[in-house]
């Protein structure tokens, strides 16, 4: 690795904007988008996938491998992804920092602690947890419903045990009891308040006006009410400065913060995606899970709020992914099978559809793997071709940036004759429920929305707090285009079932809550944690 200071003097940035963190690591001064804010924007190209299988398919490591190979044809490029949750790296999924030879690095020190981002966060929402049980213990001014409080405790592990937990046990000098919860920092609030900040005066004014529970009358109670902003702010000062390491060549990366996207919006932050269009001409980045959760919630939240014009997207595929989806076994992954894979293409069929519907020019990456056959590869090609969009194959994990020198070519190509004429799905005046129905029919491919009884009332009474032109985050399984993950391909003719809503007034968006999905995962029987 090159020192740090490397990177940073080989990008133009001044050493007063340049925070170290060791020898590899370091934040960039928010203030530096000021300096820079008069730059042209570079290309932002968005990376996404299919619905993803127990095995990945590779859309941070194309990510980085793209990257790469576009620095390594002369075209200054900047990578700008998401930081690793503790949950994941500790779980079945394992770290975020890509594979083989197209890593981002010190690639220990980020899934680990990194500069404390989530721990901050961690302790901000939870000190404002403190503050309302406090609050409740002497007195309760506010009149607070103690069985409608709507914010949780979050932490950054796996830890089903703590979905429903109760506080304050046999009350008196204990507290207030009450039957509350545990959320996975990357799914809090806070996360994408953070998330979505431009500066410190934003992420103040966003933490205000967090709804965090309700009155016995059914009143909001805001975050401002309980007085304890700044003492977050002092938590939080350094977290919206977006952090700087390096691909395994040498690439600059902006690696900051990190919801996920199948219970959150699923981006890295805005701040570090507006900074890395004024430092480059190329930015890659990339949205969580498939097309289907990350890339609409890419288009219709993050670009919305922060106005960024997308250029183009990418979807990564496999070949092994595709024929999971059409029936075929794990165990008979490794073999030739290319009627499993002309069932499971439709998967990649609807994805393609999807981005197309969000006018940006879409190419496919290939994640090859070494089982995959010469017809197996040029099936998906031509599938895709007769779609009128061209695919071409990545070895990035084998060789990095050599391996993905040709789809950085066909980006640039792509880019250099065709433009974006970016459009969102739906209108902000649209209702919540006609968003909810435009994205369920539009992007999954549903029949119908169902509602569980109440949820339609929950909805109204968001509306009557005037957060009806909020976009919404549909917090739905990664595994399948419905809300049952054991439905695999393109299924026809299914509802989405919403079983609840929340406002997160001060991220800006409606939460959408369908099937079984769970804001607290669980560890696996044998997990992550038993391999370090």
């Amino acid at each position: 690795m090159k020192k740090i200071v490397e990177i940073t003097d080989s990008m133009g940035i001044p050493e007063e904007y340049v925070e170290c963190y060791g020898k590899y690591k370091a934040k960039i001064n928010r203030n530096y988008y000021e300096k820079i804010r008069s730059n042209d924007d570079a290309k932002l190209i968005l990376m996404t996938s299919i619905n993803p299988t127990p095995f990945g398919e590779g859309k941070t490591t194309q990510s980085i491998g793209l990257a790469m190979a576009m620095n390594k044809i002369g075209l200054n490029t900047l990578a700008v992804l998401r930081e690793p949750s503790l949950g994941p790296v500790f779980g079945i999924k394992g770290g975020a920092v890509g594979g083989g030879e197209a890593i981002i690095e010190p690639k220990d020190d980020i899934d680990l602690h990194f500069t404390g981002d989530f721990h901050a966060i961690t302790s901000a929402n939870n000190l404002l947890c403190a503050v309302l049980d406090n609050h409740l213990f002497f007195g309760n001014e506010l009149n607070i419903d103690k069985d409608n409080i709507v914010i949780k405790r979050v932490i950054d592990i796996n830890d089903r045990a703590l979905r429903k937990i109760d506080v304050g046990v046999d009350g008196g000098t204990n507290g207030v009891e009450r039957t509350t919860g545990f959320e996975i920092t990357a799914a809090c609030e806070l996360m994408a308040i953070c998330d979505l900040a431009i500066d410190l005066e934003d992420l103040k004014n966003r933490i205000d006006h967090m709804l965090v529970a309700y009155t016995i009358d059914n009143q909001p109670v805001y975050a401002k009410s309980l007085n304890c902003t700044n003492a977050m702010i002092a938590l939080l000062k350094y977290v919206i400065n977006p952090n700087l390491v390096q691909t395994k060549e040498g690439t600059p990366c902006l690696l900051h913060l990190g919801p996920f996207a199948n219970i959150a919006h699923g981006c890295n932050s805005l701040i570090a995606t507006k900074m890395g269009l004024k430092m480059a001409d190329y930015v890659v980045t990339e949205a969580g899970f498939g097309a289907d959760l990350g890339a609409e919630k890419f288009f219709d939240i993050k670009c919305r709020i922060g106005n960024l014009k997308p250029d183009m997207a990418i979807i990564v595929a496999t070949v092994n992914a595709l024929k999971y989806n059409g029936g075929c076994t794990v165990e008979e992954l490794k073999n030739p099978n290319l009627e499993a894979l002309k069932k499971g293409i439709v998967n990649l069929e609807k994805h393609i559809e999807n981005v197309k519907k969000f006018h940006v020019p879409v190419l496919v990456c290939i994640n090859q793997y070494n089982t995959d056959t010469q017809e197996e590869i040029m099936y998906v090609k031509n599938f895709v071709n007769h779609m009128g969009i061209e695919a071409e194959v990545s070895t990035a994990f084998a060789d990095g940036s050599a391996g993905a020198t040709k789809l950085a070519k066909l980006v640039k190509n792509t880019l250099d004759t065709t433009t974006a004429d970016f459009k969102y799905l739906y209108d902000d005046e649209d209702s919540i429920m006609e968003k909810i129905k435009k994205v369920s029919m539009n992007i999954y491919g549903a029949a119908d929305v169902e509602y569980k009884q109440g949820v339609e009332e929950k909805i109204a009474n968001i509306e009557k707090l005037s957060y009806q032109k909020l976009p919404i985050c549909i917090a739905k399984t990664p595994a399948s285009l419905t809300d049952d993950p054991k439905l695999l391909g393109r299924p026809t003719d299914f509802k989405i079932h919403v079983r609840d809503v929340k406002v997160s007034s001060g991220a800006g968006f409606v939460v959408v809550y369908t099937g079984n999905i769970l804001t607290m995962p669980g560890l696996g029987k044998h997990s992550k944690y038993e391999e370090f």
